[in-house]
């Protein structure tokens, strides 16, 4: 009997962990595995555990386990030993709504490809409000997310990290569980480790899951910025820039700084030093209406301002790290510790 845990870190997500649980209850397995599904809940507050407590009448194999740290390392770890020694653990955000092969498409990968230590599917960005509709869009642009990023994959392959990723157990007998030092890029950090260790990581793009994005550009920043900023961590602690494309944002923002005072200083130097910030403007315009071609929905200007939205929120979390933990030696702010709603 092959034995699956799966984990699900979750706060305050009411609006969507009914139809997370569902679809992984709903996927497709060979007969000779089971699985056993943990919300590990940060305490909620709106409803998410009445919610869980009423599927687990409903589901025998679904358990709720408390969280008292509220953070998502901590979740992450929780589940697993809640779990116990199983053959595969399978990680999944309370906003992914698994397609029906998701957990079938991973192990049949890790059967065929022993030098494979862990999978994940393709994102396909989801939306509850208009905002959130624009947001997805963006986010589904290899100029909004990064050449090379697995959000915007389109052939099944070889990468640095994936999302909703499943592990065989003895992964984290080999190199250890999550790092609970980092409420942010933990996942990041542990994909670091298994590539460091000779593992490879597969993104099947045959599988995938539905990601609801933040709804508000608020909240999408706050993401962002403790992105940047908790990388820096993660640089750290490894001594090593994980992936060159992570240092483009912030090379992006120290550009634009320097920019700013230059047609005060030579108005000649500032014009051609405008070059690049020109190239992007029109990169950006060129990106936004082919998004607006696929989708008439979406306006184009919203469009248009989501993407340096994510690169200057990136760029300056990232700053901020090395500043705090380059220069100064600092450990993280409780204030990057929130939950970016």
């Amino acid at each position: 009997m092959t034995k699956i845990s799966i984990v699900i870190p979750c706060r305050n997500e009411q609006q969507y962990i009914e139809e997370c649980i569902h679809a992984i209850f709903a996927c497709d397995l060979p007969v000779s595995a089971e699985i056993k599904v943990f919300v590990v809940d940060g305490m909620s507050n709106d409803g998410t555990r009445e919610r869980v407590n009423d599927l687990i009448q409903q589901y025998p194999n679904l358990e709720l386990v408390d969280n008292l740290k509220q953070l998502t390392p901590f979740a992450f770890n929780l589940g697993i030993y809640a779990g116990g020694k199983v053959d595969f653990v399978q990680i999944v955000g309370a906003r992914h709504i698994l397609s029906q092969n998701y957990l079938l498409n991973s192990l049949k990968r890790f059967e065929t490809d022993p030098s494979v230590w862990c999978v994940g599917g393709k994102i396909v960005n989801e939306y509850v409000n208009e905002t959130g509709r624009v947001i997805s869009k963006a986010m589904s642009t290899a100029f909004g997310m990064g050449l090379g990023n697995f959000r915007t994959l389109e052939k099944s392959g070889y990468t640095d990290t994936v999302t909703s990723p499943m592990y065989p157990y003895w992964v984290f007998e080999k190199i250890g569980f999550f790092d609970e030092e980092l409420i942010r890029n933990q996942d990041d950090d542990f994909n670091f480790r298994v590539t460091n260790e000779g593992g490879k990581i597969y993104y099947d793009n045959d599988s995938s899951l539905r990601y609801y994005v933040r709804g508000n550009y608020s909240g999408l920043w706050r993401q962002f910025f403790q992105y940047g900023y908790w990388k820096v961590y993660v640089n750290r602690k490894h001594k090593s820039v994980t992936t060159l494309r992570q240092l483009v944002p912030p090379l992006f923002v120290s550009y634009l700084a320097l920019l700013l005072p230059l047609p005060f200083i030579s108005p000649t130097v500032f014009l051609l030093a405008s070059v690049p910030f020109l190239m992007y403007v029109f990169l950006a315009i060129y990106v936004s209406a082919n998004v607006v071609s696929e989708d008439k929905k979406v306006n184009f200007m919203d469009v248009l301002i989501t993407f340096p939205l994510l690169h200057i929120s990136y760029g300056l979390g990232y700053l901020k790290g090395i500043f705090e933990f380059m220069l100064l030696n600092k450990k993280p702010s409780d204030k990057q510790k929130r939950l970016s709603r």
